[in-house]
C-alpha cells in the first residue's frame, strides 16, 4: 500500500505510491527464484481507501498458508492520536476523525498476528516532515514495532525510522530513502557474500548502512525480529 495523493491536499507526498509499486516489482521478480509464485495486491493513491486496505488485509489473511511468507508493505503517512494509538492514513483519511478514517494499529496487528506462515512487515511511514509537523509530532513508531515483533505476534518488522524521526524522500533518490535502500537490497546489493541469497539479517545490515548514508545520518531504520524466529532467506540474486 502506498499513498502520495490524499484527499486532504496538505498531506501530499511525492514518492509513497511509487515506493509501493517499486517494492511490488522487486517482490514479483522473486517468482520462480526463492518462491514458486508471488501473489501481489497493490493499492496506491485513490485505490488505497480505508475500505480497500481493510479488504486487502483480509485477502492477505485468507491467502497465506503455513508454507508461505506473508508480506505487508505500507508507505505514506503514519500518525499517533491523542492517546498514542498509531494509524496509517489511507487516501481518504481525515486527521480529525482517525478512528473512522484511519487504519488503526489494532487492525494491522490483528492481521499480522493471524498469518499462518512467516510474516514480514515493512513500514515506510511518517514521511511527513513539514506537513504534520505543523500540527503534531512525528509518530513514535518504536512501541508499534516492538509489539508486532513480540513472540506471540511473531512478525519481522522493518521500520523506516527510529522513534520520532521523520522518514525522508527526495527527488534525487526517486523514492523514500528506506524504500530505495530496500529495493536495492532485494535486487542484490544486500548479498554481501556473493552467495546468491539475501537473509533477514543481511537485509537489515544493508538497510541500516544505506539509509544512514543516503540521509547523512538523519534517519535510522530499525529491524525487530522475534527471538523465536531464526534468520531466513527473503530473496535470491541469481536472476539479476
Amino acid at each position: 500500500v502506498g499513498v502520495s495523493k490524499y484527499e486532504d491536499r496538505e498531506l501530499t507526498l511525492q514518492f509513497a505510491a511509487k515506493d509501493a509499486k517499486d517494492f511490488a516489482a522487486a517482490a514479483t521478480r522473486q517468482k520462480g527464484g526463492l518462491y514458486r509464485d508471488v501473489a501481489v495486491k497493490l493499492l496506491i493513491d485513490e485505490n488505497a481507501t480505508r475500505d480497500e486496505i481493510m479488504d486487502g488485509l483480509e485477502w492477505l489473511q485468507r491467502e497465506t498458508t503455513n508454507k508461505d511468507v506473508g508480506v505487508l508493505f505500507l508507505a505514506g503517512h503514519g500518525v499517533n492520536d491523542a492517546t498514542g494509538t498509531y494509524y496509517y492514513l489511507p487516501t481518504n483519511a481525515n486527521t480529525d476523525r482517525l478512528k473512522r478514517t484511519g487504519v488503526s494499529f489494532s487492525d494491522i496487528k490483528g492481521t499480522v498476528s493471524s498469518l499462518a506462515g512467516k510474516t514480514i512487515l515493512f513500514v515506510d511511514t511518517c514521511h511527513s516532515g513539514n506537513v504534520m509537523g505543523k500540527r503534531r509530532a512525528a509518530p513514535d513508531i518504536n512501541a508499534v514495532v516492538n509489539e508486532l515483533a513480540s513472540a506471540e505476534n511473531g512478525a519481522v518488522v522493518f521500520s523506516s525510522s527510529t522513534g520520532r524521526q521523520y522518514s525522508l524522500e527526495d527527488p534525487a533518490w526517486g523514492n523514500g530513502a528506506f524504500t530505495k535502500a530496500l529495493v536495492e537490497g532485494l535486487n542484490g546489493r544486500a548479498d554481501y557474500h556473493g552467495k546468491g541469497k539475501i537473509t533477514i539479517n543481511m537485509l537489515d545490515l544493508y538497510l541500516s548502512e544505506r539509509v544512514k548514508e543516503l540521509t547523512k545520518g538523519r534517519q535510522t531504520p530499525t529491524t525487530t525480529k522475534p527471538q523465536t524466529v531464526p534468520d531466513f532467506p527473503v530473496a535470491v540474486t541469481g536472476k539479476f
